[in-house]
């Protein structure tokens, strides 16, 4: 049965590795933050006079430790952030890069890697109206404090007015791409999870279909195996206890029932050799496909005469192509339906193989006037005759018969006349012996 899958509902925790390198990350962005912040204060980056370099290397670290986090508690890593980058830029620490790319991978981490949606999209939000809230208020007080800039000269294409538009607009691009990378990370990793998932999934339906096909073929040698050695091996046992019987009073006769032996372990050496053949064999290479053909069946019938069990085959009908498949499991079906007749029915048991051609179905019942052996559970010829009416996709009844005997009928649809070659007869009620 395949296997259905779901789509999973969150990303899968973070690795050990992954985990590690979230240090990694911290400690090369800490000490790119003492690096900036001391050559922004060389440089004099601002104009006031900065706090001491140990205010800068205490914000270097609260702005760089929280991202150690970023993926076991990333709200917690952005809040942090982004209220230490406010007051650092309050207080005009010199540092002027590090702070930005430290808030953009907390912003990007709460998209990329919180399971609740809703908490992620409401920290983000909060804290990007408060970045805005915050430069706004720094931009106009900044504005009121210059204080040389009349209302005339404040405008539009003024350097004030620009210089607010721009950090304006690098605000608004900078929030958006962590916000859309972080989305963006998270419905990708999704998707990588429901792939690989898909993917395992598959291997184990790959894993089970390969052991089903393995099973199958084991059934279906040990089916020919049992139904070849079956049929020649009772026929020998027969034909050794006839010898056997009249070796002594009659040696003509024991010398052809063993003959007749000797005969069929012929046959069932090359019926072995040409089904090990079969198997070594891929179906590509395989030249003719099965022998085995619903008009041998006559010699089915000649071969239960011939060795203590009178046999009679009635065609009824118009012969019709049936499929490979249908004819090879009708003539293995009636291979062991008279095996076991001749095993088990006793000396004065007498067959009847009855081929009836109805449309596009086949028919073939084998019924037998012997003695029926009572047992607990059917043996490996009737649950191998059930598969092979099955695997052709009929039926097959087989049980003691009102007025004595046994009887075996399975009936399975023709199929596509892949293979010319039904029963040739010359009468369509004929009688063969």
């Amino acid at each position: 049965m395949p296997v259905v899958s779901s789509a999973p509902d969150e990303r899968p925790a973070a690795t050990p590795e992954q985990l590690r390198n979230d240090v990694w990350l911290a400690a090369a962005l800490l000490v790119s933050a003492i690096l900036s912040t001391w050559l922004g204060q060389v440089a004099g980056v601002y104009a006031l006079e900065p706090p001491h370099l140990g205010w800068g290397l205490l914000y270097s670290v609260a702005l760089t430790a929280p991202l150690a986090l970023r993926r076991r508690a990333p709200e917690i890593a952005l809040v942090v952030v982004a209220i230490v980058y406010f007051v650092g830029m309050s207080v005009h620490i010199p540092e002027m890069y590090v702070g930005s790319i430290a808030l953009f991978i907390a912003m990007y981490s709460v998209g990329a890697w919180v399971t609740d949606r809703r908490r992620a999209m409401i920290v983000r939000v909060v804290v990007i109206v408060g970045m805005f809230v915050w430069l706004l208020a720094s931009m106009f007080r900044s504005a009121a404090t210059a204080g040389e800039e009349t209302a005339a000269e404040f405008s539009l294409f003024s350097p004030a007015a620009a210089l607010m538009m721009l950090q304006f607009l690098f605000n608004v691009v900078f929030f958006a791409g962590a916000f859309a990378f972080g989305e963006r990370a998270y419905v990708g990793a999704l998707s990588r999870e429901a792939l690989e998932q898909r993917t395992r999934e598959l291997e184990r339906e790959r894993e089970l279909t390969a052991a089903q096909a393995v099973a199958l073929d084991r059934v279906r040698i040990a089916r020919e195996l049992h139904d070849v050695v079956a049929h020649h091996v009772s026929a020998m046992g027969v034909q050794a206890g006839a010898a056997r019987t009249v070796l002594e009073r009659d040696p003509e006769k024991a010398r052809g029932a063993l003959a007749v032996v000797e005969q069929s372990a012929r046959a069932s050496l090359v019926e072995l050799r040409q089904l090990l053949e079969t198997l070594r064999t891929s179906d590509t290479a395989s030249p003719g496909g099965s022998t085995l053909r619903l008009d041998a069946i006559g010699e089915l019938v000649r071969y239960s005469t011939e060795n203590g069990m009178p046999t009679t085959l009635t065609v009824v009908g118009e012969p019709i192509a049936a499929s490979e498949v249908a004819q090879v499991n009708l003539y293995r079906i009636a291979q062991e339906a008279l095996t076991n007749a001749r095993r088990h029915g006793g000396p004065d048991a007498r067959a009847d193989v009855r081929l009836r051609f109805d449309g596009d179905q086949v028919e073939l019942e084998i019924a037998n006037d012997g003695r029926v052996r009572y047992g607990g559970t059917p043996g490996l010829g009737l649950v191998g005759m059930r598969e092979r009416a099955a695997a052709s996709g009929g039926w097959l009844e087989a049980g003691p018969r009102p007025r004595g005997g046994f009887l075996v009928r399975a009936r399975v649809p023709a199929g596509a006349g892949a293979a010319s070659g039904g029963v040739s007869a010359t009468t369509d009620h004929g009688v063969l012996a």
